[in-house]
């Protein structure tokens, strides 16, 4: 191995061979001593011998070497830095005698003998040496040690103003000896080698500090002293702020020179300053924007401008203090145009969609309350395929997050649907974005059971009622009255393939497989469209219009005017039921008016009066054509005898009228007005029929009894042959109205005078507990219109009596085998499917009317 050492050395000298100076004395020549001149420095003595010239060079080398050696013992900190830069201008810390400027022109000048002969060694470059020895020693063992620990200390705020000082005075040092001494001698004064050694220092001193946390303390400046020279608003408020930020620009500018002077700029800095100025333009657009939208775009009048002349101007001023010099005069990085400020702008205007982005849930939430403005932002911001996809997405998935929830009522979302509706209608009037959107929506709405009824609701709605309350949506309403000019809902399908319609526009580009846009298309449309038949939606408006007219009594014009704008979209035909419902409450009233009159029903109301007797109530009905009125509630009870006279009469006078039709009595869907004498008051009420029926019960038989009457629940069923859901609705309505009280479990009696303990001590009692007894009472009440389950149990009441028939006389069956005997024997065949009709008899099983053997169904013996 130790052969192979010496092989490799005689061929490769050692680094100490080639860098360590030649010792003053050699046994070739001698020397007067350290410092003094040799005979080998003349310049007049005829051309030495090859080894005198070696001993020559390598005295003149050692000597210069030595005079441009720095010392570890000058070391340069953040305390000694403006001393020692000071110090620098002045002199190098070694004199520069006559001795040295000679060995030094020696080794340097293009004209000596010694250089000529070395002249492609790069072994013997002075400058070369000195940059190496000055990098890789003197800056490394003792400067850079003083600025890692400046860096490292995190409360250290000024870090990065002591790195620029201590390099500053640093770099002026290592250049003082080459730039007043040693470039002296090279052509052009040794500009471009100055060019090349500065270069060296910057690139050693920018990499020695990259991992040491520099560009974080770079960023941490840029974005402190931006936050300080680029105001929020348009502009300063007064000349001395104004001046502030002025003296505050040219600090910073100042010191960014200085940063780039010492090797700290270029391109590194560039990236770390486009990253902050990035961020600074996101925070400006969210706190100058957000929550911000007024009813005019703001885009134009005070983002623009801001980015023109504030965001420009700094970063225009910053890049031309971070111009790298190693790029040349035409660098494409710094030289900022027209164009770039214009990307900035359009840079802007991504931050600011990005922002109406994240808020457009909230800005769709609150559209009635003037956020236009937000969505005229948004429609600047959504000219790309991919904004338009990250705008459906984020808003996709805030409406998944945020609206469609359990928790949430249909109501709500219905609204949230409108505002999404004409939202979009500003954002994107072809509709692409809205059919992304809106599909998720348009789903989960028509899986609720109550989506139709809150619509058609909102239709019937008082327009002028903007309360809020409960279910209804009055501005369907409003929307409604706006759309007066439709003539149904195929002429924006023939609208799409008319082809001599000029103004005719393609698809746009990102429009899904399924988009199709109407011409017509608004927000009654849409909701409309929810479901998918239309009969659903005139089914349901068939019932809620019957609950109407048989509520009260008063004009229907609001009720009528929805109904004509509704043939405009459906056709007559669709509706027809519904204007045979208004027709009949029409009629009702004349004829109601002609029988009263009849002089026989008014004989026979005067032979039935007594002196003693009360006056006979007024009768007046509703006359409905059953065909074409939805399924009513069939329920009946016993009602006074009074008015069963009254019923009778008027049974009597319809035949006369009409001869070929008869009256069937609907007595749960009448309206009484009752007036109630007590001892200590008389009470006025407008009740429900059962309600009515169920109070003339407690009617005292005998009026000299002075005990009050007093009934029990199971009692009232009794009497009045009436449901025990319809007795405990009308007696929670008399006992909020304190006329019955009760006195044990489910036994009720009169309450003929009020006490303290019934009024409450300051009368608020007795209005909460009607409260709660209204409440109560609507909550359970009979409805006028059955339900699709309601009247699926009226039909189902009819095949039981088949079902038992068939159990009874031919044993147990399966439920195949019921619902085939079913379909045979009733006619019209069985309407309803195996689930339907499992259960019916389930719940049979549940009232033990019917049990399971074997998978078989029968009677309970």
């Amino acid at each position: 191995m130790a052969a192979y050492d010496r092989i490799f050395s005689a061929v490769f000298p050692p680094a100490s061979e080639i860098d360590l100076p030649t010792p003053t004395t050699t046994p070739v020549l001698g020397s007067d001593g350290f410092g003094e001149s040799s005979s080998s420095f003349t310049t007049d003595t005829a051309p030495a011998t090859g080894a005198e010239e070696q001993i020559k060079w390598d005295r003149a080398w050692h000597t210069a070497t030595a005079y441009l050696s720095l010392p570890n013992d000058i070391r340069i900190t953040a305390a000694n830095a403006i001393q020692m830069l000071e110090a620098s201008k002045e002199k190098w810390a070694k004199s520069y005698t006559q001795q040295v400027s000679r060995a030094v022109e020696y080794v340097v000048s293009e004209d000596s003998h010694g250089h000529q002969l070395r002249r492609h060694l790069k072994k013997d470059d002075l400058v070369k040496w000195y940059c190496e020895e000055i990098g890789t020693r003197h800056y490394m063992e003792c400067v850079k040690p003083g600025l890692k620990e400046a860096l490292r200390r995190k409360e250290n705020s000024n870090a990065l103003f002591e790195v620029v000082k201590v390099l500053k005075a640093t770099q002026a040092i290592y250049l003082y000896p080459l730039r007043n001494y040693i470039l002296q001698l090279l052509p052009n004064k040794g500009e471009g080698e100055l060019f090349r050694i500065k270069t060296n220092f910057h690139g050693i001193f920018a990499y020695s500090l990259t991992l040491e946390g520099l560009g974080q303390h770079m960023s941490d400046f840029f974005k402190k002293q931006a936050s300080v020279i680029l105001p929020v608003n348009q502009a300063p408020t007064d000349s001395e702020e104004s001046f502030s930020i002025e003296e505050e620009r040219r600090r910073t500018l100042k010191f960014i020179e200085g940063l780039n002077d010492v090797g700290l700029g270029g391109a590194k800095a560039q990236r770390v300053f486009a990253e902050v100025m990035s961020n600074i333009l996101t925070d400006h657009v969210k706190l100058a924007y957000v929550g911000n939208w007024a009813s005019s775009s703001t885009i134009t009048d005070q983002l623009h401008p801001w980015v023109e002349n504030h965001f420009a101007r700094f970063a225009v001023e910053v890049l031309s203090c971070l111009k790298d010099d190693t790029v040349g005069a035409a660098d494409p990085l710094t030289e900022v145009t027209l164009a770039d400020v214009q990307r900035w702008q359009e840079m802007g205007i991504n931050k600011l969609g990005a922002l109406r982005t994240s808020e457009l849930f909230d800005i769709i939430v609150d559209w009635d309350n003037d956020s236009r403005g937000a969505i005229e932002d948004l429609k600047r911001y959504v000219t790309t395929l991919s904004s338009r996809m990250h705008l459906t997405t984020s808003l996709s998935n805030a409406l998944s997050r945020r609206l469609l929830q359990p928790g949430a009522s249909t109501t709500s979302i219905l609204q949230m649907y409108i505002s999404l509706i004409r939202a979009f209608a500003v954002l994107d009037p072809k509709g692409v974005l809205l059919d992304r959107v809106a599909r998720p929506v348009r789903r989960y709405l028509r899986d609720r059971d109550d989506t139709v009824t809150i619509v058609v609701g909102g239709l019937l709605a008082d327009p002028e009622d903007q309360s809020g309350n409960g279910d209804a949506l009055p501005e369907l309403a409003l929307e409604m009255n706006k759309t007066t000019n439709l003539t149904g809902e195929e002429e924006g399908d023939d609208g799409e393939l008319d082809w001599d319609d000029m103004s005719w526009m393609p698809d746009p580009i990102d429009a899904g497989p399924e988009y199709k846009k109407s011409k017509n298309s608004d927000v009654i449309g849409a909701l409309i469209s929810l479901f998918d038949s239309k009969d659903v939606f005139v089914k349901e408006f068939q019932n809620i219009l019957g609950e109407r007219l048989l509520k009260r009594d008063y004009t229907f014009d609001k009720e009528i005017r929805v109904l004509e704008l509704l043939k405009l979209r459906f056709g007559e035909g669709t509706l027809q039921s519904c204007e045979v419902m208004l027709r009949d409450i029409h009629d009702s009233r004349r004829v109601d008016a002609a029988i009263r009159n009849d002089a026989a029903i008014r004989n026979d109301r005067e032979l039935n009066l007594t002196e003693e007797s009360m006056p006979l109530p007024e009768l007046h009905t509703r006359i409905l054509s059953h065909m074409f009125w939805p399924s009513l509630n069939p329920e009946s009870f016993s009602i006074p005898p009074e008015i069963e006279s009254l019923q009778s009469c008027y049974s009597t006078g319809f035949e006369k009228l009409k001869q070929t039709r008869k009256l069937a009595w609907l007595h749960v869907l009448g309206q009484v007005t009752v007036e109630i004498d007590l001892e200590d008051r008389r009470i006025t009420e407008e009740v429900q029929t059962w309600q009515a029926s169920v109070i003339y019960a407690f009617q005292t038989p005998d009026p000299d009894l002075l005990q009050p009457v007093t009934k029990s629940v199971v009692e009232l069923m009794q009497e009045l042959s009436m449901s025990q859901s319809l007795v405990q609705n009308a007696l929670a309505f008399w006992v909020g109205k304190l006329v019955l009280k009760e006195i044990s479990p489910s036994v009720f009696s009169v309450l003929e005078t009020l006490s303290g303990s019934e009024t409450g001590v300051d009368g608020t009692a007795q209005s909460t507990i009607a409260a709660a007894a209204d409440a109560v009472s609507a909550a359970t009440a009979a409805p006028a219109v059955l339900s699709e389950e309601g009247v699926s149990k009226e039909s189902m009441a009819l095949f039981w009596q088949y079902s038992v028939a068939m159990l009874t006389n031919q044993g147990p069956m399966p439920l195949q085998q019921i619902v085939t005997y079913l379909g045979v024997f009733v006619p019209g065949g069985f309407p309803f499917g195996n689930e339907t009709l499992k259960e019916f008899l389930d719940e049979m099983v549940h009232e033990g009317k019917l049990e399971m053997v074997g998978g078989n169904y029968r009677i309970v013996q």
